[in-house]
Order: C-alpha cells, then sequence, then structure tokens
C-alpha cells in the first residue's frame, strides 16, 4: 500500500532547511549552473535565476544563447552570463556541451531545461551535459521531455536527480497522455521513482513528490493563479536554490512546492486570485522561508502567510 502523506507546516517544520551561519559568504551557500532559454524566450531564464537567489543560493551563474546572453545579464545583474553557440531556430546547439564542460564540475547544482524547446538537438544537449556528471543536476520542461527514462536512471545511479514536470510533460516522458496522468498521478509518480531512482514533483491543481524509498507527500496548498506562464521556471529556480544550500532532494522539493504555494497564496490575496504574474511571486520567498515552519494552532497544519 503506498504511503501518502501532507505536505504542510508540521512538515516543514519536522524537515528544516539548512541554516546559513551569519559568517557564511556566498561561496558557502551553494553555487547554481543555470542552462536554458533561446533567442525568442530569454525571460524564462530571468525568472528561474532569480528565484535561485531568493531561495538563498549564493552564487549563480546563467548560460544561454550568445545573442540573448547581455541582455539576459542586464536583468539579473547578480548572475554571471555565459553565451552557448545557437542554432538556426535559435535554440541553443549540441556544442555548447563543451563551452559548459570546464564549468559543470565547479558547481553544487546543474539546472538545466526553462525556456527550451522539445527537439532532437536539444536531447544531445541534454544528454551530453548528463554525461559531465554534475554534482546534482535538475531537470526542468524541455529538458526532462528530450530524455529518456533508461538514461535517467544511468544518471540518479552517479548523482542526485531531480525532475519537475507538469502533466504534459510527465505524459511525454512516460508515453501516456495528460489525461492518464490526471487519473491516477500517485502511481505515475511511483512509476518514475522505481524506474530512474529520481526523485520528482509532478506538478499540478495538486502536486505529488516522490523519491525512493520514501512515502508520497501531497501537497494541496496552491491557487488558481499559478497556472500562468513562468510560474514553474519561479518554482524550478526555487527548488535549485534549495538544493544548492545543501537541502537534501526531497527536503528542498517540500520546501520549494510549499513556497511556491504560499507565495501564490499571498499574491492572491494582495492582487486578485487570477491575474497575478510569475516574476511577482519571487519577492515573497524570502520571508515566506522564515514562516513556513510555523504551524498556527487555530489552523491546525496550515501554514503563516506574512510578509
Amino acid at each position: 500500500m503506498i504511503q501518502i502523506i501532507p505536505l504542510d507546516a508540521k512538515w516543514c517544520a519536522s524537515h528544516g532547511l539548512p541554516q546559513i551561519d551569519s559568517d557564511c559568504d556566498k561561496n558557502s551557500r551553494g553555487r547554481v549552473l543555470l542552462v536554458g532559454g533561446a533567442r525568442f524566450v530569454p525571460g524564462a531564464l530571468a525568472l528561474t535565476g532569480e528565484a535561485v537567489l531568493r531561495a538563498g543560493a549564493g552564487k549563480l551563474q546563467m548560460a544561454t544563447v550568445d545573442s540573448v546572453a547581455s541582455a539576459l545579464g542586464v536583468l539579473v545583474p547578480e548572475a554571471a552570463m555565459i553565451g552557448l553557440p545557437m542554432r538556426e531556430d535559435g535554440e541553443i546547439a549540441k556544442d555548447g556541451v563543451g563551452v559548459l564542460a570546464d564549468l559543470v564540475p565547479q558547481c553544487d547544482l546543474l539546472l538545466v531545461g526553462p525556456g527550451m524547446s522539445a527537439t532532437a538537438e536539444t536531447g544531445l544537449f541534454v544528454r551530453g551535459l548528463l554525461a559531465l556528471s554534475p554534482p546534482a543536476m535538475l531537470l526542468d520542461a524541455a529538458a526532462l521531455t528530450c530524455t529518456s527514462l533508461t538514461e535517467l536512471a544511468n544518471a540518479a545511479r552517479k548523482l542526485p536527480l531531480i525532475l519537475t514536470p507538469h502533466h504534459g510533460e510527465m505524459a511525454r516522458l512516460i508515453g501516456r497522455d495528460p489525461q492518464a496522468v490526471a487519473a491516477d498521478p500517485v502511481h505515475m509518480v511511483c512509476q518514475i521513482v522505481e524506474q530512474t531512482g529520481a526523485y520528482i514533483a509532478l506538478k499540478g491543481p495538486e502536486t505529488w513528490i516522490g523519491g525512493p524509498g520514501m512515502p508520497i507527500i501531497r501537497f494541496t496548498g496552491g491557487c488558481p493563479g499559478l497556472g500562468v506562464g513562468g510560474s514553474g521556471d519561479v518554482l524550478a529556480g526555487i527548488v535549485g536554490g534549495l538544493l544548492a544550500r545543501g537541502a537534501a532532494p526531497i527536503v528542498a522539493l517540500g520546501w520549494g512546492v510549499a513556497l511556491h504555494g504560499a507565495a501564490g497564496q499571498l499574491a492572491a490575496a494582495e492582487i486578485g486570485e487570477i491575474g497575478f504574474l510569475a516574476r511577482e511571486l519571487l519577492p515573497l520567498v524570502p520571508r515566506l522561508m522564515e514562516t513556513l515552519g510555523q504551524p498556527l494552532p487555530a489552523q491546525g497544519n496550515g501554514f503563516i502567510y506574512k510578509r
């Protein structure tokens, strides 16, 4: 029988984030190498990159196609920029792996996928990055649909591998249709965990989180307004920032999903249930990290939401 537990304040309180000492510097807070974007969607990487830093990581490098790298650097001035070769369609060329080969071993987390499109050459690029054996890797969006379950399993035997698909991406990954995923998300998460050994957050109206040898975690605290372009890019960055800080994969996923949902609830209360933007979630994350592990007696295991 599959054990399912709720993701709530009690869970967050019992799965605390790594503490950041007052005398630590940016190098000790974790280094993220973020790879993705394309000529026509550079903003996705800006959302993810800022989320990485809002979640507490100390250093960020962003790698995208050379034609937009400088502009992206202006959007996220806290990050170092790396230009990658571009294909005719504006996507990252597979030769970009060579540009990143010396940088991947130096990061604490390699985060790949925001703003990329699922093509055959994208698959070659992602496989090339997997072969570099980063210390840990998070695959989001197109990056996780351009690989096979066998390739993911081979990678997960060597390093912590984290996946953050929505229902459509999950369907493409396992060769099913989105309706089948929506009908039985728990089984789908268990299947991925069993076949690959990866950690996964299946995003949707409810989010389901799983990892090897662990119960399934269910989160129901989001809101309809989170179903907007860029929202998933923000979630990937929050999870990536927590991983770089040293959080275990299941802790980073749980806290990342909870922070994302709580930020959505706050934005809905202050701006409107529908119509807030993904970038408006970002400034809410740091304060929420200080409050989500505090249960309110009057609300059982609910979360404290405050600026």
